[in-house]
């Protein structure tokens, strides 16, 4: 008998060369397309406040749609989102913000997905496998996107 498909929960870090109050922007549906190529949080009533909690946004990627909802947030310190992509795996995403030295701010990102087939069950492993990079790529963009207006560079 097979085990079936498994939840995981990921955690890790980034770090971002801004201090909590300032880097949480970053990590909004608004804010990530400041650094996310593709990123763009469609929003099916509208908002001013992207990180109301109850908030719905969609953003499409790799041809699916995935669905999230703001359920929690404290400006410059955290905020979280359920997200449920179709027909592949749903759970939750949180990030948490904690001042560093230099105005530097370490991010914890927790990713808690549950696949809802197993075809979904293998691409969240690989997932799961490639998570410290996918953190990595995060930290690289981020820091890119600091050296740009309106953060950096002639801001």
């Amino acid at each position: 008998m097979s085990a079936g498909p498994r939840r995981r929960r990921l955690v890790g870090r980034v770090r971002v060369a801004l201090p909590p109050a300032e880097a949480f922007r970053l990590f909004t549906p608004y804010g990530e397309r400041d650094w996310v190529e593709g990123w763009e949080p469609r929003f099916p009533e509208g908002t001013e406040d992207d990180t109301a909690p109850g908030t719905v946004f969609q953003t499409h990627a790799d041809g699916a749609t995935t669905t999230w909802i703001v359920l929690h947030r404290e400006p410059g310190r955290s905020v979280s989102y359920a997200r449920v992509r179709e027909g592949a795996h749903a759970g939750t995403v949180g990030v948490t913000l904690a001042p560093v030295q230099r105005g530097h701010s370490d991010v914890s990102v927790t990713y808690d997905l549950t696949p809802l087939t197993a075809a979904a069950d293998a691409e969240l492993a690989e997932f799961a496998a490639g998570y410290p990079a996918f953190l990595r790529s995060w930290e690289e963009a981020i820091a890119a996107c600091l050296l740009s207006p309106p953060y950096g560079a002639g801001a």
